[in-house]
């Protein structure tokens, strides 16, 4: 029996949320429909508070997630030798995530990312540290029944997704789900065909899903069509606050979100919550449809707290809200 059941591989880094006030700051519209956010320029602003949270990004949320949830977890990345990276390893350990695969970069940085919080929305600086990406060697006890791969540098695109798709080769019993992050979506999708066509799941936004696949953005089955010619055995496409669609193949399926007990707090994470929540219930060995079921529920209440991590559940905590969801809170066939 493997040590672990999965993986969780991509990059990891530190937030530093800024809470702008909601008086020193506006959202304008840009010509084609995109949303800015507006600040005055080159004076003092004022800002309500701020707070820094370790060991955060799409594979490290998802980390925590599968762990909670009672998952063998071990991820798979690279931080500096930094302050920033010993908080990352320990926030990661006390989530009871193995680390004994993260690539301690000597001379380097961690990734910090700065975070302004306007009401229940952020927008990102990012800044990705240049690591030399290489695959760890494992025991075959330490092979794990799933991977989870998300986003993750572009100084990683080549050899390390290659290194990854000759490794899920030698191990073909392993269970791949994909969150392609924007650097993976941006190589295309012949770059990365191994790993599209080696995933058990794949997991995308609407808008997301039309840019790799070329689907039309208006027609969800015509999504799900060109997402599953690349190889994919499931596809899940979320829709924010509408929901969310999950094909396999054979039926599709619409789920509507849990209710929120409250307006929410901070939208960060939300995606990541319902895609490895989904990636957990299918680990757990549960249907199609009970996936769809447990994964709005963790997005649901992790928009209640600050940052991607604080409101992840446990499964007990998971099912109290299953018991007690609306009698329509179930998925619904295409």
């Amino acid at each position: 029996m493997s040590n672990f059941d999965i993986f969780s591989i991509g990059d990891v880094v530190t937030d530093a949320f800024i809470k702008l006030s909601d008086d020193d700051a506006k959202v304008i519209p840009g010509k084609d429909g995109s949303k800015w956010l507006a600040m005055p320029f080159a004076t003092k602003l004022p800002f309500d508070r701020s707070e820094v949270v370790p060991a955060v990004g799409n594979a490290a949320n998802a980390a925590v997630a599968f762990s909670r949830l009672g998952l063998k977890t071990a991820f798979v990345s690279n931080v500096g030798s930094d302050t920033q990276g010993r908080e990352i390893i320990v926030a990661l350990e006390a989530s009871g995530v193995d680390t004994d695969f993260v690539r301690i970069n000597r001379g380097k940085m961690s990734n910090y990312h700065y975070v302004l919080w306007y009401k229940e929305e952020r927008t990102i600086l990012i800044k990705h540290e240049e690591y030399n990406y290489r695959w760890p060697r494992f025991s075959k006890k330490d092979v794990p029944r799933w991977v989870y791969f998300s986003s993750i540098s572009q100084n990683a695109i080549d050899e390390y997704h290659d290194e990854i798709a000759d490794w899920l080769d030698e191990n073909p019993t392993v269970h791949l789900a994909f969150q392609p992050g924007t650097f993976q979506m941006r190589a295309g999708v012949k770059r990365l065909e191994r790993i599209y066509a080696r995933s058990s799941i794949l997991l995308l936004n609407r808008e997301e899903a039309a840019f790799v696949g070329g689907g039309n953005i208006n027609d969800i089955h015509d999504l799900f069509d060109k997402l599953h010619a690349l190889g994919p055995q499931v596809v899940v496409i979320t829709d924010g606050p509408a929901g969310a669609y999950a094909s396999d193949g054979m039926k599709r399926l619409f789920m509507p979100p849990y209710p929120d007990p409250k307006p929410p707090y901070e939208r960060t994470g939300a995606g990541d919550a319902f895609s490895s929540t989904f990636v957990a219930a299918a680990a757990k060995g549960l249907s199609l449809e009970e996936a769809l079921m447990w994964a709005p529920i963790n997005s649901m209440n992790v928009v209640q707290y600050v940052g991607a991590q604080a409101g992840l559940l446990t499964e007990k905590e998971l099912q109290h809200y299953l018991h007690h969801a609306p009698k329509n809170y179930k998925p619904k066939p295409l």
